[in-house]
């Protein structure tokens, strides 16, 4: 079951309210709704007629529904932190996110996309996750995936710590075998053990590569940095035929060269997006749990998802947003336009 967590109630109404007004249209609501085939798909209200501040908040003021059915893509929030090693907070992400999100517009001025023209969204709320237990979290995860891709719909998710990612994708790789990753983050994040336990935010894509749920030579991890526990912290990675970038070979250049041998190296098949906000300096997105310095700059983030455009995209997620170290919202505002740029670049999505 998902819910917004809030009042079930008030989240019914919200979808009986947006589904009479796309079957009804009232001509005095938002004359803004104009974008093609406005009528098939969900488009977000405009700050032009609505004010920014006003309701129940979603990602991007998409109408809210309980279910994935109908979807072409769907914004998940997976709270949870309590995979954590250092700074907590994670939890409170996705509804952080949502609120900075209020701030997105329907269009991609500096890619043209026009994602609400051609796929049918909406925020389907978040996992109802167990706070107390993280190996029963990933289950219900795990559970909640597998309905949400049985529909054909693809997730958005918004995090949490970064061991979602590891549920996320057995539900993904059920579905459709070992994929490609393309993992943006200042961690690897291929731990074994944490003071006893194997799941937890820095074991994900072990337990990934032990299950055989990624196709390891379609795997990228980019950004990497920061002190580690040996003098080659990713040796790892490289034995399983990762391909591994440290955030020294990004400094001071455009990525979009990357992204295009990125997207050789990815091809046809499956690929799944994981973005750990610490991937970006904290300059930029203090509010996260493992900062480390030195690290890529926002632009350079857009230039990793933009570059995604024409992968077979399957899933995405934006994680480890702690909205108690983000005293300026920055860091979730940083978090909402990269899933922005996610939706962006996924399959059918129509540009101008």
């Amino acid at each position: 079951m998902l819910s917004l967590g809030r009042s079930w109630i008030l989240a019914r109404a919200v979808t009986s309210r947006s589904s009479a007004n796309r079957a009804r249209p009232d001509p005095r609501s938002n004359p803004s709704r104009t974008c093609a085939g406005s009528g098939r798909f969900n488009v977000p209200t405009s700050a032009e007629f609505v004010a920014r501040v006003s309701g129940i908040p979603t990602m991007a003021k998409l109408p809210h529904q309980e279910t994935a059915d109908g979807l072409d893509a769907a914004f998940v929030g997976v709270p949870i932190d309590t995979g954590t090693s250092n700074r907590p907070g994670a939890r409170f992400g996705p509804r952080q996110i949502r609120g900075e999100s209020a701030l997105l517009r329907p269009y991609n001025s500096g890619t043209r996309a026009a994602p609400y023209e051609s796929m049918m969204v909406a925020d389907i709320g978040d996992v109802n996750v167990n706070l107390y237990d993280l190996k029963d979290t990933c289950k219900r995860i795990r559970a909640a995936y597998r309905k949400i891709l049985a529909t054909g719909c693809i997730p958005l998710t918004m995090g949490g710590d970064h061991t979602i990612s590891y549920p996320i994708l057995q539900a993904v790789a059920e579905k459709r075998g070992p994929v490609g990753l393309v993992h943006v983050d200042a961690h690897a994040d291929t731990g074994d053990v944490t003071l006893g336990e194997k799941i937890a935010h820095g074991t994900p894509f072990r337990r990934c590569v032990e299950e055989g749920l990624l196709d390891c030579k379609r795997v990228v991890q980019i950004g990497l940095r920061g002190t580690g526990y040996s003098a080659d912290a990713y040796e790892w990675s490289r034995a399983q035929g990762f391909r591994v970038v440290q955030v020294e070979e990004c400094w001071f250049k455009s990525l979009a060269p990357l992204m295009a041998e990125v997207r050789a190296q990815m091809g046809s098949g499956p690929v799944y997006l994981s973005f750990d906000i610490d991937a970006l300096d904290p300059g930029f997105a203090p509010g996260t749990g493992t900062p480390e310095i030195a690290g890529l700059t926002p632009s350079q983030g857009l230039e990793i998802i933009r570059g995604c455009r024409g992968l077979n995209l399957v899933g995405c997620d934006l994680v480890e947003v702690s909205p108690p170290y983000d005293t300026t919202g920055n860091t979730a505002l940083a978090g909402a336009n990269l899933l922005f740029e996610m939706l962006c670049v996924l399959p059918k999505i129509k540009y101008y």
